[in-house]
């Protein structure tokens, strides 16, 4: 099985249409990847949920030790783990008030594709949201 994304044209619609964004991995340290992205991502007008057991605060937002602490709708669920977690985080992605599944740039795992596309939800692979974001304005 392929992991097939979205088209840009329907990512675009997606982040238009999303408001939060729970951030799985988002370190507090700024010269990582994810805190860049999140930033952007926030200064972009969304509001970032930290996901991450190891810190307790990040960007102005209290941090959550998992998906199922999340108190409150979350339109996108973007992952900066190693692609070999990708199928647990689909777990307990797959168990709370969520749409879109979106692991980053070289971030990809075709079990979990597959387990999250049974389940109706709609999945992106392998891409940059922010990248994703500023091509789609």
């Amino acid at each position: 099985m392929m992991i097939i994304n979205p088209t840009r044209e329907e990512m675009g619609k997606l982040l238009k249409k999303a408001k939060t964004i729970a951030v799985v991995g988002l370190s507090d340290n700024p010269e990582r990847t994810s805190y860049m992205v999140s930033e952007a991502m926030q200064r972009a007008g969304y509001k970032i949920i930290p996901v991450n057991p190891a810190i307790d605060e990040v960007l102005g937002e209290r941090a959550v030790a998992s998906l199922k602490e999340i108190q409150e709708p979350v339109d996108i669920v973007n992952v900066f783990r190693r692609s070999e977690f990708l199928p647990e985080i689909a777990k307990e992605f797959a168990e709370i008030d969520s749409e879109i599944f979106w692991a980053q740039l070289g971030v990809a795992n075709e079990e979990a594709y597959q387990f999250l596309k049974e389940k109706g939800k709609t999945v992106i692979m392998d891409r940059c949201i922010k990248v994703e974001h500023a091509l789609t304005k």
